[in-house]
């Protein structure tokens, strides 16, 4: 069946169509995307402000739209982090649902921890054995561990990409001693969530997810999206903190430039490549595997199983 899946998150909404039934492999069919940005469209009284929540709805309703017109049995729409915390969130999402007949889910942090853990289980299989996974949104950081498809652990912290440039990055390149400042608040706000993270045993295979682990991953020599998601990628501490140390020096537009980097996402990549060097750092990682999978197909995955009443 044909199934759809509508993410609604910090800096883009997304829908994905894939060919998806119980015990196959979901077939990506296509992809489309809008920049809304939504976490800038939060006022200082911490609501979505009204051009957001326009903006937001016209988005779900075409989207919608093309996912019906797709031949989509079932569209599944979420939202994570930006949504989640806008103080007004109930009632944008009810104003939505009534103009757009679309019901929009709010995951937890947590819930997006655990369902991108079940993407990266069933992508690597059971062989895998405990699998750390990291993360990197625009307003949070998922980690978990595990060895089952339900983790031992699974953890949100408000440490995006988005959200830290926003609240410690303003400056285009940022100063240097404000990347330093941010390195070091980094380590002290991680320290609790990296202990319980080892407390629950030491990876077999640690993994990174997300555009954020993608994007740094190209940057020090890993295959490009062309090669397909099978080609195994990898993302060293090493190569991070070369990269890292050559981005923060460049403007946002220079950033825009570089092969694997999108425009919509140049600006927060500093702060990204920041919060993935201070989680590899504290976890004592110096490799992650780039997992092609993450929360849009733990969403599918579970949708699936659920209707096979497994879950």
């Amino acid at each position: 069946m044909r199934l759809g899946v509508l993410d609604i998150g910090s800096n883009t909404v997304h829908l994905l169509l894939v060919d998806a039934h119980r015990g196959g492999h979901p077939t990506p069919m296509s992809s489309t995307k809008a920049t809304l940005r939504l976490a800038e469209q939060i006022e200082p009284h911490g609501g979505l402000s009204k051009a957001g929540e326009e903006a937001l709805t016209s988005t779900v309703d075409e989207f919608t739209k093309i996912a019906t017109s797709s031949g989509c049995r079932q569209t599944m729409a979420f939202a994570t982090s930006a949504v989640r915390d806008a103080t007004n969130c109930d009632e944008v999402l009810a104003r939505l649902e009534k103009q757009t007949g679309v019901h929009v889910d709010v995951l937890s942090g947590t819930d997006e921890a655990r369902l991108t853990a079940l993407a990266v289980r069933r992508w690597y299989g059971w062989s895998a054995g405990r699998v750390v996974d990291l993360d990197i949104g625009g307003g949070s950081l998922e980690l978990s561990n595990g060895v089952d498809e339900e983790p031992d652990v699974a953890l949100s912290l408000p440490l995006g990409a988005g959200r830290l440039t926003r609240e410690w990055l303003q400056d285009d390149p940022p100063g240097r001693r404000r990347v330093a400042v941010l390195r070091d608040w980094l380590d002290a706000e991680l320290a609790p969530a990296v202990a319980e993270i080892k407390d629950a045993g030491k990876p077999d295979l640690a993994v990174g997810t997300s555009k954020t682990f993608r994007s740094l991953a190209r940057l020090t020599g890993a295959a490009p999206s062309s090669a397909g998601p099978r080609v195994k990628r990898t993302l060293t501490a090493s190569g991070l903190r070369q990269v890292l140390a050559f981005i923060s020096r460049m403007t946002t537009a220079d950033r825009a430039e570089l092969e694997g980097v999108s425009g919509d996402r140049a600006g927060q990549l500093v702060a990204g490549a920041l919060v993935a060097e201070a989680s590899m750092r504290a976890l004592s990682l110096e490799q992650l595997e780039i997992c092609p999978w993450a929360l849009r197909e733990g969403v599918i995955l579970r949708r699936l199983d659920m209707e096979a009443g497994l879950r």
